[in-house]
C-alpha cells in the first residue's frame, strides 16, 4: 500500500468516525426526551399499572393504555389533554361511580354495625337516653336516604323551569320555600315553593303564579316575621348602572295563588351593595334587620326607618342575631368574627363595642348559633367548619372533608336531628355528626359539576310543616330532588286526592 493512500485512508477513516459521534450526539439529544419517557412508561408499566406511576413534567400517564402521553399548554386548542381536562375528566368519573353507588339500595352505614333494630333493642333495654336515640336514628336515616326528581306544578304555566337555582331558603316550619332562579336575559326572578307532605308517603310542590322579576342580582335572602312569623322576606339587591343597592323587604302574601286581599307591608330601603343580611327576633329589638357591607354594618328599623352604622374593618358576608339578647353576630372576609350588642351606643373606630372577637385563618362564608348561642358554627373559604365556644374564644370542634376554594357557601344546621349539612365548591353535599363531628354521608350531585352547578339544600324532618315527611330538598340547575327517609315513597303524585 502507497503512503499516500494510507494516509488519506486514515483521514477518512477518523472523518467518518468524527461524523458518527455528530450524528450520535445530535440523535441523542433530538431523541433523549422520547426515550426517557418510553423508558419510564416501560418502568411504570412493569411496576403497576395505576395512579402509583410516577409523575414526569409536561407529560400523562393513562393507566388504561399504560403508558405515558405528552402534555400541552393549556391554550392550545389543537390538544384535548390538558392537566385541567383530565383533571376534570377525573372527577367526573368518579362523581358518575359515585352516583351509581348512591343510586343503589344498599348503603354503607355510617357507624359500624349501627341499624334501626339495634337501636330499639337498646331503647327498650334502657341503655339509650331518648335523646340519643333519636340523633342516632337520624343518622342511620339519612345513610340511606334515596333521591326522587320532583315535579313542581304551578296552574299559570305548563312548561318546565328551564331557569337555574340560584338560591332557595325555607321559612322556619320548613312549609314554604323562598326560591331565586337567574333569568337567562339576565337578573332574577324569585317566588315561594309550597310543600305538602302526604300520608301515602308522596311530597307535592306547588310554585305560586305570581313571579317578580328583576335586572338586578340577588346577594342574600332571609326570613322575616315583621306581622307574625315568616310574614315577609328580606331581600338584598345588587346595584346597577345609576340605580343604587337596596334592600327590599317583601310580603310573603303576594307570594301567593290565592290572595284575594291586600299583601301589607311592602317597603325598599336604599342601601349601598350588601353582602348579607339577618333578622331580629329578640323582643328588645323587635322589626330591626341588619345589613352586611363592605367595611361596615348597618342595622335598621323596618317600620320607623332609623339606622345605626357601626364599622368594621372589612366586608361582612355572614350574620345572625341571637335570640336570647339583641347580639349580632357577624362574619369578615378578612376571616375575624366579631359581635355587636345593640343595647351599647359607643360605635367608634376603637371597636369596644364588639363584644366578642375571634378569628379563622380565612374569609367567613357562613355563620350559625347553636340553641344554646353559647356556640357558633363558622364556615370559611378554605373549606374549614369550626364549632366555637363564644366564651372563651377557642375552637372546640372541626368537620372535615367540606370543600371550598372562593365560593360563598353557607351551611345548615338541625340540631333537634344533631346534622350539620354544607355543599362545597366540588358540587358533593356532605352531612356530619353534630355531635361528634364524624362525616356521616357524601352525596355526589345529580348534574356534572360546575361553577353553574353548585346544588341548593333544605334540611327537615317535616319538609311542608306539621304533617310533612322527613328528608333532603336539593335545587341544581332548573331540577329539583328530594332524598327521602322512607324506601316506599311514591313518585308523581298529585295534590287531589292523596292527603
Amino acid at each position: 500500500m502507497k503512503r499516500g493512500n494510507w494516509r488519506s485512508s486514515g483521514r477518512d477513516r477518523h472523518r467518518q468516525h468524527s461524523q458518527s459521534q455528530w450524528r450520535s450526539r445530535h440523535r441523542s439529544a433530538h431523541d433523549e426526551h422520547e426515550y426517557r419517557s418510553e423508558s419510564a412508561a416501560g418502568d411504570a408499566g412493569s411496576s403497576t399499572a395505576s395512579s402509583s406511576a410516577p409523575e414526569l413534567p409536561g407529560f400523562y400517564f393513562d393507566p388504561e393504555k399504560n403508558r405515558y402521553f405528552r402534555l400541552l399548554p393549556g391554550h392550545n386548542n389543537c390538544n384535548p389533554l390538558t392537566k385541567e381536562g383530565l383533571q376534570k375528566k377525573e372527577e367526573e368519573r368518579k362523581r358518575s361511580a359515585l352516583l351509581a353507588e348512591d343510586d343503589g339500595s344498599r348503603k354503607k352505614a355510617p357507624r359500624t354495625g349501627l341499624n334501626s333494630a339495634l337501636l330499639l333493642q337498646k331503647r327498650h333495654l334502657g341503655l339509650l337516653p331518648p335523646s340519643s336515640y333519636s340523633r342516632l336514628v337520624h343518622e342511620v336515616k339519612v345513610s340511606g336516604m334515596q333521591r326522587h326528581r320532583l315535579g313542581v306544578q304551578s296552574s299559570n304555566s305548563t312548561s318546565p323551569n328551564t331557569d337555574n337555582f340560584h338560591l332557595i331558603v325555607a321559612d322556619s316550619a320548613c312549609e314554604r320555600v323562598f326560591t331565586v332562579n337567574d333569568v337567562s336575559h339576565g337578573g332574577c326572578k324569585y317566588g315561594i315553593m309550597n310543600f305538602h307532605g302526604c300520608r301515602k308517603g308522596s311530597l307535592s310542590v306547588e310554585m305560586c303564579d305570581n313571579l317578580y322579576f328583576t335586572n338586578r342580582k340577588v346577594n342574600s335572602v332571609c326570613w322575616a316575621s315583621v306581622t307574625h312569623t315568616d310574614s315577609h322576606v328580606l331581600l338584598c339587591l345588587v346595584g346597577i348602572s345609576q340605580t343604587p343597592g337596596c334592600v327590599s323587604l317583601l310580603p310573603a302574601s303576594l307570594f301567593s295563588n290565592f290572595n284575594p286581599d291586600q299583601p301589607g307591608m311592602l317597603c325598599s330601603f336604599k342601601i349601598s351593595t350588601a353582602w348579607s343580611c339577618a333578622w331580629c327576633l329578640n323582643p328588645q329589638a323587635d322589626k330591626t334587620f341588619s345589613t352586611g357591607l363592605s367595611r361596615r354594618v348597618i342595622v335598621t328599623d323596618a317600620v320607623t326607618g332609623r339606622r345605626a352604622t357601626y364599622l368594621a374593618g372589612s366586608d361582612v358576608l355572614a350574620q345572625q342575631f341571637a335570640v336570647r339578647a339583641p347580639v349580632l353576630f357577624n362574619g369578615c372576609r378578612s376571616g375575624e368574627i366579631f359581635s355587636i350588642d345593640l343595647r351599647q351606643r359607643d360605635r367608634g373606630r376603637s371597636h369596644g363595642w364588639k363584644t366578642s372577637r375571634f378569628f379563622q385563618e380565612s374569609a367567613i362564608t357562613s355563620i350559625q348559633l347553636l340553641q344554646d348561642e353559647n356556640y357558633l358554627l363558622a364556615a370559611d373559604m378554605l373549606g374549614k367548619i369550626k364549632l366555637w365556644d363564644i366564651r372563651v374564644k377557642r375552637s372546640v370542634k372541626q368537620y372535615e372533608g367540606h370543600h371550598n376554594e372562593y365560593a360563598y357557601l353557607p351551611i345548615h344546621v338541625n340540631e333537634p336531628e344533631g346534622l350539620l349539612l354544607a355543599v362545597g365548591q366540588d358540587c358533593y353535599t356532605r352531612l356530619w355528626s353534630l355531635h361528634d363531628s364524624r362525616l356521616l354521608r357524601t352525596i355526589p350531585s345529580p348534574h356534572p359539576a360546575g361553577k353553574d352547578s353548585i346544588p341548593n339544600v333544605v334540611f327537615s324532618s317535616q319538609l311542608g310543616g306539621s304533617r310533612g315527611l322527613p328528608g333532603l330538598l336539593m335545587a341544581v340547575r332548573h331540577d329539583l330532588y328530594y332524598y327521602s327517609y322512607n324506601k316506599d315513597y311514591q313518585d308523581g303524585l298529585t295534590l287531589e286526592g292523596q292527603c
